[in-house]
C-alpha cells in the first residue's frame, strides 16, 4: 500500500499523575543528566512517540499523536474512541489506520530492582488481524535487539510470537492494533540503556522497522 494511505495512530501509555509506573530511586550519570531520581514511564513514553512522529513524517507517513496531553491520565476508553474516531475518518477519505500504544513494563511494584528483561508485544485474545502487526515489529526487534545482545520475550503458545491479553485500549479499538512492551522500567540495566540515545534510537528503530513491514508486505 501507499504510505501516504496510511495513519499510524500512537498511543502514549500513562501520564504524569498514573499512580506507580515508576523505577526504585536511583543516581546515575544519565539519571542526573534528565534531573531525575526516577524513572518515569510517561515522560520516556512521550519521548520515543515525539521521536516516531518526527520520523514517520520524513518517510512519508501521517502519525496522529492519541495522548497529546500529559499531566491528566486519559482513561483506556477514551483513548479508544479517540482512536476510532480517526480511524473511521481515514476509511473515508480512502486510507486506513494503525494503532500502537507505547509502554515500558515492570516486574514488581516499582519499589526494589529486579531481573526481569526483554521487549515484547501485545494483541488481543485469537486469531486476528492485529497478529499480522505484531508479527512484523518482532521481525524488526530481531534484527535491531539480536545484535546488541538483548531479549526479546515471546508466547508461543498459539502458533505465533505475541502475547495475547485483552487489555481495554486494544480490545474497544477498531483498527489494527498492538500494544510494546520496551523493556523493563525495575531492571537498572534496561533503564540506563533506555535513557541512552543509543537506547532510544533502537527503541524508536524496532517501531519504524515494523511498521514499514506491515505497510509495505502486509497491506
Amino acid at each position: 500500500m501507499d504510505r501516504g494511505k496510511v495513519i499510524v495512530m500512537l498511543d502514549n501509555g500513562h501520564a504524569a499523575e498514573t499512580p506507580g509506573k515508576r523505577s526504585p530511586l536511583f543516581d546515575s550519570d544519565l539519571a542526573n543528566k534528565y534531573g531525575m531520581k526516577q524513572f518515569r514511564e510517561y515522560w520516556y513514553n512521550r519521548e520515543i512517540v515525539s521521536m516516531l512522529i518526527l520520523q514517520l513524517g520524513e518517510l512519508g507517513i501521517e502519525v496522529y499523536d492519541v495522548v497529546p496531553e500529559e499531566v491528566k491520565d486519559i482513561s483506556l476508553t477514551t483513548r479508544a474512541n479517540r482512536a476510532n474516531n480517526k480511524y473511521y475518518s481515514a476509511v473515508k477519505q480512502g486510507k486506513t489506520a494503525i494503532f500502537i500504544s507505547v509502554h515500558v513494563n515492570a516486574a514488581g511494584n516499582g519499589k526494589e530492582w529486579k531481573n526481569a528483561t526483554g521487549w515484547s508485544a501485545w494483541t488481543t485474545n485469537g486469531k486476528t488481524n492485529s497478529d499480522k502487526l505484531a508479527e512484523c515489529l518482532y521481525d524488526a526487534a530481531e534484527e535491531v535487539l539480536k545484535p546488541l545482545g538483548k531479549v526479546i520475550r515471546t508466547d508461543k503458545s498459539d502458533g505465533d510470537r505475541d502475547y495475547e491479553e485483552n487489555f481495554t485500549v486494544l480490545k474497544k479499538t477498531q483498527s489494527v492494533a498492538v500494544l510494546t512492551e520496551n523493556f523493563f522500567q525495575d531492571n537498572k540495566k534496561d533503564v540506563e540503556w533506555l535513557l541512552s540515545e543509543d537506547g532510544k534510537q533502537a527503541i524508536v528503530n524496532i517501531h519504524i522497522k515494523g511498521i514499514l513491514k506491515y505497510i509495505d508486505k502486509v497491506l
